[in-house]
């Protein structure tokens, strides 16, 4: 082993949901003395073999990475993994067959987990090969604590003062609704196409959430009418496409269709919430902020368990109208049962306490990351990991330039618009002059949607990973 310190890899595939909070690791990670590598997953994937050994930051587990796990391993770099799909997650062992792989698992040297009943879903897969399981929570809660609510603040404000009293609503039909029609697995599921036709609970999942697309559609035009004088602003989910739901608004002056920056600022600026088993839902429980569940469709078999308990729910839309009307009215407001308090808890980790973006550093410390590189591979299985990486990277690259392929630069741009390192720059004094630190954080500019991240004081200017 050498003595130089881990370079923490940091992909980015959903800019609007996870760069805030991976911004938030990195400026604690970079104040430990670790170098930090910060980009599109995309980007970072190609330039991989450049980065100095270190210790990549997975977000997911599953099948599709398989080969990427396994050219990290053969470059030398070691897998931290950070389940991001195991809060909101299908149930029972459909979230083993979407979302969790034994190869890639097998790769992985920690699990970092949102909290208690994720670790038990995790250590009860067939196929979990027994790596560290670290019950830490995520910083994506961490910018929703009041502490840190102010990194927002400012976006808040810009965006009561554009749209004023509005009700939010946050849709999550990537599967049925995605950005380019020919990837809407579920769609075809639902329709009885796809490898997945045969299998039926695929092709019930599908038609369930193909009539909740249309229920959300249809409600879209009572709610303007109910509340004429109120701005509606709608989210679709970051892989979505959005005319279908533009469609919609050209009827109505007070539906908007947006789908800018985090959803944390918008959350802190709207009146109520209206969504079904996303996300959003519990970050808006965390916040404060009044819910309404809008679930036409009950069928605990195909909806995601923990979304669905939380906020007033509707079960069709006069439901949805009167409720709103309600909490527009101060008669109905966003606090949790004890219930709802006590499932949040069992869920996630960090709700007070250590942030979890310092649990999660300090798991990578407790590892000896901070004062060691992984072990060098063999030179052969380098040669191999690099060439593989190369033709990876390649087929990827002829994919970018195919109009409507997974790859495409333009789902890619949708996903991880151009961001600059003076941007980048901003966000990090802004969390520090919240939080009284990181003054000497600092962050440049590599390549193509890639980023450096140090901490100048103690590493020293130049001193980092570079590429």
């Amino acid at each position: 082993m050498t003595t130089s310190t881990s370079t923490l890899i940091i992909p980015v595939e959903n800019q609007v949901r996870e760069l805030d909070a991976k911004l938030l690791i990195s400026c604690v990670a970079a104040e430990r003395g670790f170098p930090i590598i910060l980009g599109s997953r995309a980007f970072v994937h190609y330039k991989v073999a450049s980065v100095p050994r270190g210790v990549y930051l997975a977000k997911s587990m599953r099948k599709l990475s398989n080969r990427m796990f396994r050219i990290l391993r053969a470059l030398g770099h070691e897998v931290v993994a950070w389940g991001e799909e195991g809060l909101v997650r299908f149930p029972g062992s459909e979230y083993y067959r979407r979302r969790l792989s034994p190869e890639a698992l097998r790769e992985v040297s920690h699990l970092i987990v949102w909290g208690e009943d994720n670790a038990d879903a995790l250590r009860g897969y067939p196929g979990y090969p027994g790596a560290p399981i670290h019950v830490i929570g995520n910083p994506r809660i961490d910018l929703l604590r009041p502490e840190l609510r102010g990194f927002y603040a400012e976006d808040a404000e810009r965006i009561r003062a554009r749209y004023g009293e509005f009700v939010l609503i946050n849709t999550n039909f990537g599967q049925v609704n995605h950005y380019f029609s020919q990837l809407s697995e579920t769609q075809a599921m639902g329709e009885g196409r796809g490898p997945d036709a045969s299998n039926a609970y695929y092709v019930g999942l599908g038609r369930m959430r193909l009539k909740l697309f249309e229920h959300f559609k249809e409600m879209l035009p009572a709610l303007c009418r109910a509340f004429p004088r109120r701005n509606i602003v709608l989210r679709p989910h970051p892989v979505e496409n959005h005319a279908p739901w533009q469609a919609v608004a050209a009827a109505h002056a007070n539906l908007h269709v947006i789908n800018e920056g985090s959803v944390v600022p918008w959350l802190l600026a709207a009146q109520a919430l209206v969504a079904n088993g996303c996300t959003t839902l519990i970050e808006a429980a965390i916040i404060g902020l009044p819910q309404v569940n809008y679930r036409p469709l009950v069928d605990p078999e195909f909806e995601v368990p923990l979304p669905r308990k939380m906020g007033y729910a509707a079960r069709d839309v006069d439901s949805v109208i009167d409720l709103l009307g309600q909490i527009l009215a101060g008669k109905l407001d966003g606090a949790q049962t004890p219930e709802q308090q006590a499932l949040l808890a069992r869920n996630i980790a960090s709700l007070s306490g250590p942030l979890a973006a310092e649990r999660m550093v300090q798991v990578l410390v407790d590892a000896n990351y901070d004062r060691i590189q992984p072990l060098a591979p063999p030179i052969g299985g380098w040669i191999s990991g690099w060439l593989r990486n190369q033709v990876r990277t390649a087929k990827k690259r002829i994919n970018m330039r195919r109009p409507g392929h997974r790859n495409d630069i333009r789902y890619h741009d949708h996903r991880f618009p151009p961001v600059t390192a003076a941007e980048l720059q901003q966000r990090i004094d802004r969390l520090g002059a919240l939080m009284g630190r990181f003054p000497d954080v600092r962050v440049e500019q590599t390549s193509r949607h890639m980023f450096r991240i140090y901490d100048s004081a103690v590493r020293g200017e130049g001193q980092g990973s570079h590429l």
